[in-house]
């Protein structure tokens, strides 16, 4: 398997977590893959994933599955399922819907990562980063009392300390340790495994 990869991406650390906790990075092989705003990449859209976002896993029959939950889904389902998500009931749909809301929590805080940092700065549009921020700012909220902080390991838990790494990454001065106790201590307790220190964000 190749998965089109890019170190710095919140989304393509997730599902190299999860490779590496369900036993499977060993079998893929991480294809240095470049894609941003304004950089068209023409042969990863006509040949990977014409959305031009990372990561895309491409398997050994030449399909391609795109989405880093559905990749994460795909492991889990390699290694026997119900490892990462839960296989049915309550629980299943409780970390579909938690990722969900932390896939929102990524997006905003990428919007911002654009607007502040790609866009011309001429043409930055404060109210909508504001917006975004908020958005992210509420949906950490959401998790400060959530029991994500205590249970076993799953997709939701990954997603998480993927997104709060990605503030560290891009928005180090933010606050979110001193604002969020409960998830300072999470994240603290997340970096002791091999999986999330390995696969941090390069250093600025």
């Amino acid at each position: 398997m190749k998965l089109a990869f890019s170190p710095g991406s919140p989304y393509v650390r997730k599902v190299r977590i999860a490779a590496i906790e369900l036993g499977l990075i060993d079998k893929i092989e991480l294809v240095p893959t470049t894609v941003a705003p304004t950089q068209r990449n023409e042969a990863y859209a006509h040949d990977v994933n014409p959305l031009r976002k990372v990561p895309a896993l491409t398997l050994d029959n030449g399909q391609v599955i795109v989405d880093s939950f559905n990749i994460v889904e795909y492991f889990d389902d390699l290694a026997g399922g119900g490892k990462l998500i839960p296989s049915s009931g309550a629980a299943r749909w409780k970390v579909k819907t938690e990722h969900s809301i932390i896939q929102g929590i990524t997006d905003a805080m990428l919007l911002c990562r654009y607007e502040s940092g790609v866009r011309p700065k001429e043409l930055f549009w404060r109210d909508w980063y504001d917006d975004q921020w908020d958005r992210a700012w509420q949906g950490l909220t959401r998790f400060e009392n959530s029991d994500i902080t205590t249970r076993p390991m799953d997709a939701a838990q990954i997603a998480l300390v993927c997104t709060l790494g990605y503030a560290d990454f891009r928005f180090p001065d933010c606050g979110w340790h001193k604002a969020f106790p409960k998830l300072d201590a999470f994240n603290k307790r997340m970096l002791q495994r091999e999986s999330v220190k390995i696969s941090s964000p390069p250093q600025a």
